[in-house]
């Protein structure tokens, strides 16, 4: 079975926001087994949004739509659907009341007519209840194809793809399994990857197949398995996975759980373990603080970090010693790892992290050459220290400290277990 997803919204289409949601969306349904045969990003024009729906009827069995569902003119969404179904809008009781409430609760503006019109829905729709916003979602069927329209803002969105639409679509159908499973690994290209597994890649059976996803000094080979049968489709990746770790061993990192990142993994880990981490970051910005604290949950191991940018700041929040800077410099080994274990001092933690480097565009007075970046990891009972050159671009500096500060925690806590 196929999917296809429609985001609507000229703001997607100039570059204002990244689409974020067709990832959340293309990720829950392979999780229950339903292919994504293509996303498609389309203007908030009528004729437009209509040919988007033919073509994906004619692609796929489930078509997913999100975006356009506002209450302002420019939101056409709802409309366009009514009209591809030959179809005419009316008022939902049920989704009047829950406008009126949220107006009632969170407002200090008395409710509009735009307001109330969210509660206009096509009379061929089942509603799904959006329980963070006035526009609710929309189910149809026809011609033994299912329509699903979601709200863009992408809480409301996956709120309801979580709750409503993946169990339905699970109550309706029965679904092939899926299963993937992603090796990390760093140090190797993926040219140079790809020829030392060339004789196991040719081997692999018809129904698993293997992607290579290179990113700023990492490559992550995902294993995709589909199949009927569960236990078969696990045993055969099972095989695959003990052909592929011997070849891939001085260079692997890890196995990414279900899709999660790395920073998710790490995650997991920690809490599982009872562990806690916090993080010192200079040229890394507070990316590292961010990453963690982007999942739900992260406060169980995570407790906090200290960004000092400036020289001034590690000396008088993390407590440096400005004898050791002048000594050895602020971007040096020695000022890494008093970091790392000034903040493992000050938050309480059993592991921290700790970024020092000359992320560019601009040497500084410091002896280091531009890319730079000494990350360092403090453990219960020492710290290890490591040196990378990550180039002359900036962005890319920033963001490889940030996957190898990740690598190095990995590899501490699997040493330390």
């Amino acid at each position: 079975m196929q999917a296809e997803i429609i985001t609507i919204g000229d703001e997607i289409l100039i570059g204002q926001i990244i689409d974020t949601n067709s990832a959340y969306i293309a990720k829950s349904l392979n999780k229950i087994g339903v292919s994504v045969y293509q996303i498609t990003s389309v203007q908030d024009d009528r004729v437009h949004i209509l040919k988007a729906l033919k073509e994906a009827e004619s692609n796929a069995d489930i078509i997913i739509i999100t975006g356009g569902l506002g209450p302002t003119k420019d939101d056409i969404t709802k409309h366009t659907i009514a009209e591809y179904f030959d179809d005419s809008l009316e008022e939902n009781e049920m989704v009047l009341e829950h406008v009126e409430g949220i107006f009632a609760k969170y407002s200090s503006n008395p409710i509009s007519q735009l307001n109330r019109n969210q509660a206009l829905v096509p009379s061929k729709a089942s509603v799904l209840h959006n329980k963070y916003g006035t526009a609710p979602g929309m189910w149809i069927e026809h011609n033994n194809k299912i329509f699903v329209s979601l709200p863009g803002v992408p809480f409301e969105m996956k709120a309801l793809i979580d709750d409503e639409v993946i169990p339905n679509l699970q109550h309706k159908y029965k679904y092939p399994f899926i299963l993937h499973k992603t090796f990390v690994t760093y140090g190797l290209g993926e040219s140079a990857l790809a020829e030392r597994l060339e004789v196991w890649e040719d081997a692999l059976p018809k129904g698993i197949k293997l992607a290579y996803l290179p990113n700023l000094g990492k490559v992550r080979l995902r294993l995709s398995a589909k199949g009927q049968d569960e236990e078969s489709v696990m045993a055969e990746m099972l095989r695959q996975e003990r052909l592929l770790l011997p070849q891939i061993q001085d260079i692997f990192v890890g196995i990414e759980g279900d899709g999660d990142s790395l920073e998710e993994n790490l995650g997991k880990m920690l809490t599982h373990l009872g562990k806690t981490l916090a993080t010192a970051e200079s040229c890394t910005g507070g990316k590292i603080a961010e990453q963690f604290t982007a999942h739900p949950g992260a406060s169980s191991f995570y407790k906090g970090s200290v960004v000092s940018y400036a020289t001034q700041a590690k000396i008088e929040v993390l407590n440096i010693s400005e004898t050791l800077i002048n000594k050895h410099g602020v971007v040096s080994a020695a000022v890494a790892e008093a970091m790392a274990k000034q903040a493992k001092s000050i938050f309480k933690t059993d592991y921290a992290i700790a970024t020092t480097g000359n992320a560019g565009p601009t040497l500084t007075d410091d002896k280091e050459e531009l890319g730079t970046v000494f990350i360092a990891i403090a453990s219960e009972n020492h710290a290890i220290v490591e040196k990378f050159n990550l180039g002359n671009h900036r962005v890319k500096v920033i963001n490889k400290a940030v996957n190898k500060a990740l690598e190095l925690l990995q590899k501490e806590i699997l040493k330390n277990t």
